[in-house]
């Protein structure tokens, strides 16, 4: 059920008074009960009188970040009790909630003993019980601090990240042949890998050994990734080259036959062990972070296994049956890896 926004001192006070009538409570009951909940959330309460600005109240955990007790503060200013900057900035943050009938919400920072504090307070402009006349600010601190630094380290191993995959992105390019591999994914351009599949299959079939071909797509990127253009789908396309070369051998075949489409040639492997791998390489897919701008991206692919000679016995069929695969990863939804199947000839 969707409800109506306060907006008002009066609603407030009558839905608190609906409150109270509904719980059968004594209002100063609620009040510790209210007040406790908030202290075991790690935020600070603080109530002043708004004319002149002395403190009628104030929880153990504020007056701790000032390096006061709760006695030191009660009937005090703040210009008696903090820095001139300090009490300053807290006028300006009262000022603004002054006349306001919603809370209003700011940041304040506060140097202790060389630290940076950073904080998210919450005020309001409450009336008195007794008479109209009497307001007060009540006001609610927490710390953002952690929160800040953390997203700080982040930021910063996202920008290391993304360094190190511009580094990594322009060594493979001085190592490649552009006229065999793809520039982008550092996987065989389409011509290559077509002459290997040709290969494969002809050895294959002389030796009656098996083999597996896996035709891979990309699926759809959100739409943050989208927004970026061609340079953020260049970067997941690097990184997905990158962990199609890391999750096939020496003597396998990997390359991009287009925007968004890639095979695999796994050499002397079957059926159940082609799944096995290609499921651990979809699970790092989706699982990749990929940093650019300090902005994280991910990807998932999907994928397609058929198997020589259990579910085709030439080139053109195989090609055919890892498609018809792919096809049904992506009906599932994408993200999913599917196997073609085992075809049966009759005696």
């Amino acid at each position: 059920m969707i409800q109506k926004k306060l907006s008002s001192a009066e609603e407030r006070s009558d839905a608190a008074r609906g409150l109270l009538e509904a719980l059968d409570a004594d209002a100063g009951d609620l009040t510790a009960v209210l007040l406790e909940m908030l202290d075991r959330a790690e935020a600070a309460v603080a109530i002043k009188d708004a004319s002149s600005g002395r403190y009628v109240h104030v929880t153990a955990r504020y007056a701790s970040l000032f390096g006061h007790t709760v006695h030191d503060m009660l009937g005090q200013v703040d210009a008696e009790l903090m820095e001139p900057g300090d009490a300053a900035s807290m006028r300006k943050g009262e000022q603004a909630a002054i006349g306001q009938t919603l809370p209003t919400v700011s940041e304040q920072r506060l140097e202790r003993e060389g630290q940076r504090r950073e904080f998210t307070v919450t005020r309001l402009l409450l009336d008195g019980a007794e008479t109209a006349a009497k307001r007060f600010i009540c006001s609610m601190w927490v710390e953002l601090t952690t929160t800040r630094q953390r997203e700080s380290q982040l930021n910063l191993a996202m920008a290391q990240l993304e360094q190190q995959q511009l580094a990594g992105e322009a060594l493979r390019k001085e190592l490649l042949d552009d006229a065999v591999h793809d520039p982008v994914t550092g996987v065989y351009q389409a011509a290559t890998f077509a002459d290997q599949l040709r290969r494969e299959v002809d050895l294959s079939a002389r030796e009656s050994r098996q083999f597996s071909l896996v035709s891979i797509a990309l699926d759809p990127l959100s739409e943050p990734v989208k927004k970026q253009g061609d340079a953020a789908r260049n970067r997941v396309l690097d990184s997905l080259g990158g962990l199609i070369r890391n999750n096939t051998r020496a003597m396998d075949s990997s390359c991009r036959l287009g925007d968004d489409r890639f095979a695999v040639l796994l050499s002397g492997v079957g059926l159940a062990t082609a799944h096995s791998r290609m499921e651990g390489l979809r699970r790092q897919c989706a699982t990749q972070i990929v940093a650019m701008e300090g902005q994280q991206m991910g990807f998932t692919v999907s994928m397609g296994v058929a198997s020589f000679p259990h579910t085709a016995n030439s080139r053109e069929d195989l090609l055919l049956a890892s498609d018809a695969a792919l096809a049904e990863a992506r009906r599932r939804g994408g993200n999913h890896v599917s196997l073609a199947g085992i075809r049966f000839e009759s005696v």
